[in-house]
């Protein structure tokens, strides 16, 4: 007997009235309906295919964040430019797509972060464009707690740029504004009160044209954003070089294929010591197999096998970094307002080297922990601003705008020319 037929059993003991009869019935098949219709109901919580979108696709991502969040999506006057903003997941924009719902998803989504617990380091849901503060490790991290030594065990992200929500302040069609207070203590035991403003805006072909340069034809297909962050003291006492201060941190999350390369151009460094240029040991040395570098530019193997992370020093950092994807013919692009005679935090996880020794610009390439175990794979391109000197209620901004470009390789070679200095078939030939 099952349970509607159980349950009718019961119910008819208590009234012999027809009409009671009937419509409790009726009330019961659309109740165990509902609950049958809710125990079998598919989602892509491991990301596979619902049937209505191909998992990769932007509209598998939507619908797939629609189930865990109200995310905002911005879009273009043509509506094939579309990018997923997200303030419950503090404020990060998880992904985009240059061709609408069926083009392809550019950012890494971790669909498995959203039904587990809590992670007692980082919370990794994911999402192409996210703010962190930094530094993460040196005498004024915000990653390890007073007197704790710098390894992985004690490594925990500050809750209030991992698992908190932002506050929307202000929204239109193709722009979104989110804040968010902030208390945080750094490494010193000096007490950080601030706050963090976030503006999202997605970018029309005359803004792209105006930033790059670039005239585009429809041999390719585009979507950008710019997201410009603001990190303001709202304390009553001083950042200084005594008590530390934070920085502005923004990662880009990418999905990454056998063929995937980050692209790092430099100003020339002919004659310099590349240690003096670059930092290649944030998690080990990368070896030479995944790193060819010249005096203008570097180029970093980003296939989600070798954990590696590297940085250009202020001094040689152009306002641009980029990634292409040969298999999937997709030029990702970067650009930020470096300084050069700005002091940068170090963010190294030791307390040994100068505190103001820090890189403008970072690259990730994700891959196994030694127990086997691995959170993506995926890439990163980062970039940061400058040592937050702040007296009370003084700010400093930082801006990000992030390109992707898809379509026919020729005219993707002449945007990487343009904006990177690096011909794709250097990109290409480079780790064969």
């Amino acid at each position: 007997m099952d349970i509607s037929t159980n349950l009718i059993s019961r119910l008819s003991r208590f009234s012999n009235n027809t009409c009671f009869y009937t419509i409790t019935i009726i009330f019961i098949i659309m109740l165990t309906s509902s609950c049958n219709n809710t125990t079998s109901k598919q989602g892509p919580e491991d990301g596979k295919d619902t049937g209505t979108f191909a998992a990769g696709t932007f509209g598998f991502d939507l619908n797939f964040l629609k189930q865990h969040d109200s995310v905002i999506v911005l879009k273009t006057n043509n509506g094939e430019s579309q990018i997923i903003v997200s303030p419950k997941y503090q404020g990060k924009v998880f992904t985009s797509t240059a061709n609408g719902d069926n083009g392809f998803s550019f950012g890494w989504v971790n669909y498995k972060a959203f039904n587990g617990p809590e992670d007692a380091h980082m919370n990794a849901y994911g999402g192409e464009n996210r703010l962190w503060l930094g530094p993460e490790g040196g005498p004024f991290s915000l990653f390890f707690q007073p007197g704790d030594s710098m390894v992985f065990a004690h490594w925990k992200t500050p809750s209030a740029y991992d698992t908190e929500p932002w506050n929307i302040t202000a929204q239109t069609g193709n722009s979104v504004t989110m804040q968010k207070d902030m208390q945080l203590i750094n490494y010193h035991n000096t007490h950080l009160q601030l706050s963090v403003t976030r503006q999202v805006d997605i970018l029309n072909s005359d803004e792209i044209k105006n930033n790059t340069g670039l005239s585009l034809d429809n041999t390719v297909k585009t979507v950008a954003y710019q997201t410009i962050n603001t990190l303001t003291n709202t304390g009553k006492d001083a950042w200084t070089e005594a008590a530390g201060m934070p920085c502005i941190w923004i990662l880009d999350m990418m999905k990454n294929t056998p063929s995937t390369v980050i692209i790092v151009p430099y100003k020339n460094a002919a004659g310099v010591n590349f240690s003096d240029v670059a930092t290649t040991n944030y998690f080990g040395e990368i070896t030479a197999d995944r790193l060819h570098h010249d005096d203008n530019r570097l180029l970093f193997k980003a296939d989600g096998k070798s954990r590696g992370k590297l940085g250009i020093k202020p001094k040689f950092a152009k306002p641009v970094i980029g990634s292409y994807d040969a298999q999937n013919k997709i030029l990702t692009i970067a650009m930020f307002e470096p300084d050069s005679s700005a002091k940068y935090l170090n963010q190294e996880w030791t307390t040994t080297k100068p505190p103001f020794s820090g890189d403008a610009v970072n690259a990730y390439n994700d891959g196994p922990l030694a127990d086997g175990s691995q959170m993506g794979p995926f890439y990163e391109i980062e970039s940061v601003s400058p040592a937050a000197f702040l007296q009370p209620q003084q700010s400093i901004m930082h801006k990000q705008a992030v390109y992707h470009f898809t379509g026919d390789e020729k005219s993707l070679d002449m945007i990487s020319q343009k904006l990177l200095g690096v011909p794709l078939n250097e990109v290409t030939s480079a780790f064969k």
